[in-house]
């Protein structure tokens, strides 16, 4: 076998699940979880800037196993693929290193601290903070796989594993400590995952009934063929699946109850990272499946365009109304899934290009914030606005932590928040449709409210004094855990390099978009010969040779 980058595209994949199987092997020594949990990751990050370079130059694709394309399993990075597996990569592995620093500020050497509620019961806050560290890494480790590999996938049923390996991951992490509202609420998160799951595996089952095939490159070369109403009912599931993942308004009605209940670290890589893979998923599939040009698409972005704008009004309207700051983020979250719905329902190059910036610039800042306000939290005791107060004066730079991502979330001139506002409402105005015109009105409304609503957040928990019965700081520290604070402003700073690196990152996103959009460049990349593009049958073996190939 000849190696060449696309030898890579196993690692992001396969170096967590080995991270996780000696992490767990090595559960009674953490120190040495943690140092492997960090260079797992760090491999990832690593291989994944490679492959941000490669791709550009056009899509890598790697083949698994002894079985060619369609009936072999295929890993396909393209521009889209990559940049988020760089981007899913660094937030990562600063979500670990701050859960790390919090383990070990909290727990020392023997047990890690993954949670920090200290409202309440103190015999319940006591057991919420002292988690087993031994479960959080191989967990974590195993969430950064599905994750890879459902960004990696290049067929269908793969995809479906990757969402499959989150979900178990997810749903350990999320009842870490055991206590009753994380049951309960796992619980809730658990019945909506699986039911999306199963959507999105009756429509992977109609799609080989109706071509014969789960690989997306040939799908994409069949499904033109395949009945208006078949094609539809196909589109219209794979939608339904990956919006209740994506937290899509109305099935985004789970998500502000699950997350904040979650230790901060666990919340914030599933605010940030977890939701935005069902929004890749989308993104992938709208523009190789089902291009603007096909039968019906026009309709169905239509609808796509109501949701966009629900999810963005409905969201802010319900972070605008919440006094809790964990609440309020998760509202957020909703909301600013409907920019991204927003750039995909329009369907064109220019607007694709600004929901991927936009998808890239929310990831780094929605999970910069949760970890932000876990440190406040840690410092104020609580995350209650009402009881919350004169954090400015004990932990200035705690407040410019928060201010920071809280305006580029808000989308203030020149971060990167803005610039992907501003591409998306440009392509809203250049479409001119009334539905176009209702979303770019909705846009900037949804923008000027998420300000009001993160502003009064800032001023109620910095500014305003603290209520005479406040309890004191959580653990009475004089100082954040550095390595905490550390973690975050490293998150920070990555997302104002978005700003200051915005034209080459912008630049990347839009020659991405044009390939989803205008070409043939990822069927090519997996064809790269074409004969077998309408030929392969997933069950006929004979169709195609025996290969045990890497190569793009």
């Amino acid at each position: 076998m000849t190696w060449s980058v696309a030898s890579l595209l196993p690692l992001p994949v396969l170096v967590p699940l080995f991270a996780a199987g000696l992490t767990l092997a090595l559960h009674r020594r953490p120190r040495a979880q943690r140092v492997i949990s960090v260079v797992a990751l760090g491999i990832v990050v690593a291989t994944a800037a490679a492959l941000v370079a490669a791709a550009d130059r056009g899509p890598v694709v790697a083949v698994i196993g002894d079985w060619s394309v369609p009936v072999g399993i295929d890993l396909v990075a393209d521009r889209l693929a990559a940049l988020m597996l760089l981007v899913s990569g660094v937030v990562l592995l600063c979500v670990l290193l701050y859960s790390m620093a919090q383990g070990v500020a909290d727990g020392g050497d023997d047990v890690g601290v993954v949670g920090a509620g200290t409202d309440g019961d103190p015999d319940e806050a006591d057991r919420r903070d002292l988690l087993p560290v031994a479960i959080y890494h191989p967990t974590f480790l195993v969430l950064a796989a599905g994750v890879a590999n459902a960004f990696l996938a290049g067929d269908l049923f793969n995809l479906y594993v990757g969402f499959e390996v989150l979900l178990a991951a997810s749903y350990v992490l999320l009842t870490l400590g055991g206590t009753g509202d994380r049951i309960r609420v796992g619980s809730v998160y658990v019945v909506v995952a699986l039911v999306s799951s199963l959507v999105f595996l009756t429509a992977v089952g109609l799609a080989y009934s109706a071509t014969g095939t789960v690989n997306l490159a040939q799908l994409a070369e069949r499904l033109p063929d395949v009945d208006p109403a078949v094609r539809l009912g196909i589109q219209l599931l794979l939608l339904l699946g990956f919006g209740i993942k994506a937290a899509i308004f109305p099935l985004s009605a789970w998500l502000p109850d699950s997350y904040p209940t979650a230790p901060a670290p666990v919340t914030a890589v599933f605010a940030g990272l977890l939701t935005k893979v069902g929004v890749y998923a989308i993104i992938r599939t709208q523009t190789l499946l089902f291009p603007a040009a096909g039968a019906g698409s026009e309709r169905v972005d239509q609808v796509l365009m109501v949701l966009a704008l629900a999810t963005m009004l409905v969201g802010i309207l319900g972070a605008v109304a919440q006094d809790d700051i964990k609440r309020l983020l998760s509202f957020t979250l909703v909301s600013h899934i409907g920019y991204m719905i927003f750039g995909v329902s329009l369907a064109g190059p220019a607007s694709t290009a600004a929901a991927v910036f936009y998808v890239v610039h929310h990831i780094t800042v929605q999970t910069a914030l949760f970890l932000v306000v876990g440190l406040v939290e840690r410092r104020g005791g609580t995350t209650s606005l009402d009881r919350l107060g004169g954090l400015a004066r004990v932990a200035p730079g705690l407040a410019v932590l928060f201010f920071v991502p809280a305006m580029n979330l808000a989308g203030i001139p020149p971060m990167s928040g803005f610039l992907g506002k501003v591409g998306l409402i440009q392509a809203g105005v250049r479409d001119g449709s009334p539905l176009a015109w209702m979303l770019v009105v909705g846009s900037v409304v949804t923008s000027l409210l998420t300000l009001y609503a993160l502003v009064k957040a800032w001023n109620k928990a910095f500014w305003q004094m603290a209520p005479d019965d406040a309890e004191p700081g959580a653990r009475d520290e004089a100082r954040l855990p550095w390595g905490m604070v550390a973690a975050t402003s490293a998150l920070v700073g990555f997302s104002l390099a978005l700003t200051v690196f915005a034209g080459p990152v912008y630049g990347y996103a839009q020659r991405a978009a044009n390939a989803l959009t205008g070409g043939h460049a990822y069927i090519d990349a997996v064809f790269p010969g074409g004969g077998d593009r309408g030929v392969g049958e997933s069950d006929d073996a004979t169709a195609t040779a025996k290969t045990a190939k890497v190569g793009h």
